[in-house]
């Protein structure tokens, strides 16, 4: 018993995961508290600055000078001069924001639609996983090109066509999730009492629902930056000048050679943030089956 209660405790890597998210939010929700340039400030005397280049021709953010006149280029800058470290803050904002927004309309649309599916079957579910299969036969690049021709580039349509894309994913998780909870006998017992279909789904059916689909929304956040990320590289992401990181690895792909640290630092800190999610979200998965296996 003992051994069992062990193992399912979070490890290690779990509050490293937990820790690192939390310094990435926290630093981009106080992103203007920094004695940091304004991440679109440019300093066309130090161009692709290495890491620890000091310049005393920077402004900060709050249109004060820096102490003692010079200003550190911790994590070096751009091709345009520009504050990596301000940069890669800021970015933290957008790229937060797309993996954490986008995953919504999915949990709550998709959950919505997989739940009927599952609970009342028949012809509502044969009408809904066709649709979720068009949606998921439908080239996701193609939706988001027209998006962004038609509606242009913005943090409020690409959360929306990203969002959209999600909605067959979490309409399994919750349809296959409400087939195996239909039947147990807790639900049956709850229709013996009379309770209405309404009654058995809000308080029988969603709320066992919710811990899976919560679950794999964390494995959706870091596919969603790495979304964005590939979206920003390609162009089709959020307009310059406002930073992203994978509009700042696309910003330093021409001088990888000369200055790697402009491409590999904000990809290496996608990396470590989309790994974070990884493992939270698979750790609360277990823990989910847990919980399941015990109804």
């Amino acid at each position: 018993m003992a051994a069992n209660v062990y193992k399912s405790r979070p490890g290690w890597m779990f509050w490293l995961a937990v820790g690192w998210l939390t310094v990435v939010v926290a630093a981009a929700a106080t992103a203007g508290w920094w004695a940091l340039p304004a991440f679109d400030a440019m300093d066309w005397d130090h161009p692709v600055a290495a890491p620890g280049t000091r310049s005393d021709s920077v402004t900060l953010q709050d249109m004060t000078e820096p102490e003692n006149g010079t200003y550190t280029y911790w994590l070096g800058a751009d091709t345009m001069g520009r504050d990596v470290t301000s940069r890669l803050i800021y970015g933290a904002r957008v790229s937060l924001a797309v993996g954490l927004l986008s995953p919504v309309i999915g949990f709550f649309l998709g959950g919505i639609l997989g739940c009927l599916a599952g609970y009342f079957r028949g012809r509502l579910e044969v009408v809904i996983v066709a649709a979720m299969d068009v949606i998921l036969a439908f080239p996701g690049i193609v939706l988001l090109l027209a998006i962004t021709f038609y509606l242009g580039p913005s943090l409020r349509n690409l959360v929306i066509a990203l969002g959209f894309l999600t909605i067959p994913a979490f309409s399994r998780v919750a349809r296959a999730k409400t087939l195996t909870l239909r039947d147990l006998e807790f639900v049956q017992a709850a229709r013996l009492t009379g309770a209405g279909n309404l009654s058995v789904l809000m308080r029988e059916i969603i709320p066992n629902v919710i811990a899976p689909m919560a679950a794999y929304a964390l494995l959706v956040v870091s596919f969603m930056i790495m979304a964005e990320g590939a979206l920003s590289f390609l162009g089709l992401g959020i307009p310059a000048p406002t930073p992203s990181w994978g509009g700042m690895i696309a910003e330093g792909k021409e001088v990888l050679e000369e200055a790697p640290h402009v491409s590999m630092i904000p990809a290496g800190v996608m990396f470590l943030t989309v790994m974070s999610f990884n493992l939270i979200g698979d750790s609360l998965r277990r823990l989910a089956e847990k919980r399941t296996s015990q109804l």
